[in-house]
This record gives structure tokens, sequence and C-alpha cells, in this order.
């Protein structure tokens, strides 16, 4: 499983509009600035964020968005899903799927289904704010 570019932009511009929405709406294009990543490519992004009710936006000059929802409230998984769909590790766990017929005989389908269950734990018991509190230089290394 590799989380695409559209999951992880995702995270870097919520956390990003987080930590600068104290002087109001951000404008997309400074984020995207300030990221790195083509403003084209984030207006095709959040509009996601937008509906799903995470942030909110107000149009023209002087405008830009704003959390919705306070980062201690959103959980890295729910952004993930919401911008990756469901996070399983192989066609048969995803959710919809049909049952696999091998199930009970696959010796590897137990890996899956705990892998899938530590995927989940893991990312749905992380939030924005955990992102946001961690210093940039803890993760400096030679």
């Amino acid at each position: 499983m590799m989380i695409s570019t559209r999951g992880r932009y995702a995270l870097r511009v919520l956390i990003d509009v987080a930590e600068h929405e104290k002087d109001g709406y951000v404008p997309m294009k400074e984020v995207a600035e300030r990221q790195g990543i083509s403003l084209k490519y984030l207006e095709r992004i959040v509009p996601v964020l937008v509906k799903s009710g995470i942030v909110g936006s107000i149009p023209g000059k002087g405008g830009g968005y704003k959390l919705l929802k306070a980062p201690e409230d959103l959980s890295l998984g729910s952004i993930l899903r919401l911008t990756e769909g469901d996070l399983a590790p192989v066609a048969c766990l995803e959710c919809g799927a049909a049952p696999c017929e091998r199930e009970y005989e696959c010796r590897t389908y137990p890996l899956w289904v705990e892998f899938y269950r530590v995927i989940n734990e893991f990312f749905d018991g992380k939030t924005l704010a955990d992102v946001i509190r961690t210093d940039p230089a803890d993760n400096y290394s030679i």
C-alpha cells in the first residue's frame, strides 16, 4: 500500500492552513507557495476537503480557507480515507469487495487482516494536532 500525493498533500494543506489561520482565511496560493505544490493540483484536492466539511472557504480578495473542525478532532485516518479511499492493503479487504473465495484456505489472509487493522489503528490514533505539534527538527538524523 502506498499513500499517493493526493493524500500526502491533503495533510500538508491542512497542517499549513491550521498553522496560518490565526491571521484569518488562508489563500491557497500562499499554501501552494509555502508547500512547493502546484496550485492547480491543490485546486483538485481542496474541494474534497470543503465538501466533507473539514475546511470552509470564502472566495475572492481577502478570501481563502480555514479549518471548520479543531485539529484535535481530525484523525489522519479520516483525512486519508477521504482522499485515498479505503486504506486496505489488498483488494479482498476493500470496502464493498466481494467475499474472497479463498478466504478460509488462504494462508496470507490473516496477515492482511492484521496489517489492515494496524494501518487503521495507527492513522486513526493520530490527529492533525499531533502532527502540528511535531517539530520538524526532531526528525533530523545524520
